[in-house]
């Protein structure tokens, strides 16, 4: 893990701070200054941030908080503005967020203090299921797109104006229902299995539809049911164990990717060595011929 990104996930200080930290001189790896920020941390390694020890975090706890609207997921932002870490218990502050919702958005986040359970669920193709409500009626056009996926050379509407991505490819939606109509608006319920930048704000722009409200209800077998706005619960039992059978089918899933990698290049290597034999030998029988025929 990168060095700027062991420290924020398993002290206080955010991804800027433990840059800041580190230009500065003040982070030490094996009692080395080291002022890399992509500096790679490995098992063995021992950091520490002004003298003190950072010590990764063993034990797993997730939790599922209801984030409000007008309200950042991220730990620091530049203009001041809310963050979730304002208003979580100061006990989660180390906490890392499983994706994002952006400031207009609320609902279900899931959050842990493990970095590599967090990356291995944000980068998931778990259901992720919101409640919408845009701006005019369902199209033909837009049912088609949910049901068969789209792909936008230009995909900046609906982004946020900072964004640097332009395009974007949508998966057919895992589900979709129709909750209410008007003549001026669309209650839909909506179920996909990806987590980019402002997507579904992409989709319905493309369409000419502002999404109005947005609410994340679920995660995959996370549910926000009636946890109010603002709070957070831990895992249950049940949701734990269901969490460590997950992790163990990706754990399985990607040794057997990985044993096919290797089998791939070892395949891919006596290739080259076949082919480099046969070369010799063909630039051999051309040298003999060569040399037969200048006697």
């Amino acid at each position: 893990m990168r060095l700027n990104k062991f420290i924020s996930h398993n002290s206080k200080y955010s991804r800027r701070e433990a840059d800041t930290l580190i230009e500065e001189g003040e982070v030490t790896i094996n009692r080395k200054v080291v002022q890399d920020f992509g500096f790679m941390v490995h098992e063995e390694d021992f950091v520490a941030v002004k003298g003190r020890a950072v010590k990764k975090r063993a034990e797993l706890t997730v939790i599922a908080y209801n984030k409000p609207k007008g309200v950042l997921v991220t730990k620091k932002d530049d203009r001041d503005r809310t963050t979730i870490y304002h208003k979580l218990p100061g006990k989660f502050r180390h906490f890392i967020p499983v994706g994002r919702l952006d400031y207009a958005s609320e609902g279900l986040i899931i959050l842990t203090d493990s970095p590599s359970v967090a990356d291995r669920l944000m980068t998931s193709n778990l259901s992720r299921t919101y409640n919408l409500k845009i701006d005019k009626p369902l199209s033909p056009e837009m049912m088609s797109a949910m049901k068969d996926g789209l792909v936008l050379n230009d995909a900046r509407a609906g982004a946020h104006a900072s964004s640097k991505i332009t395009s974007m490819e949508f998966a057919p939606f895992d589900n979709f229902e129709l909750r209410a109509e008007g003549s001026t608006y669309t209650k839909i319920r909506v179920t996909i299995s990806e987590g980019k930048n402002r997507e579904l704000r992409r989709f319905f722009a493309h369409f000419g539809a502002t999404i109005l409200d947005l609410k994340r209800i679920a995660f995959g077998e996370i549910e926000l049911n009636n946890l109010p706005t603002n709070k957070t619960r831990y895992y249950t039992r049940r949701e734990y164990s269901d969490l460590y059978d997950y992790l163990k089918k990706v754990t399985k899933s990607e040794l057997r990717q990985e044993e096919k990698a290797k089998e791939k290049l070892k395949e891919e290597y006596e290739d080259k060595k076949r082919k480099a034999k046969i070369e010799r030998k063909r630039e051999a029988r051309k040298l003999a011929k060569k040399e037969k025929k200048n006697k």
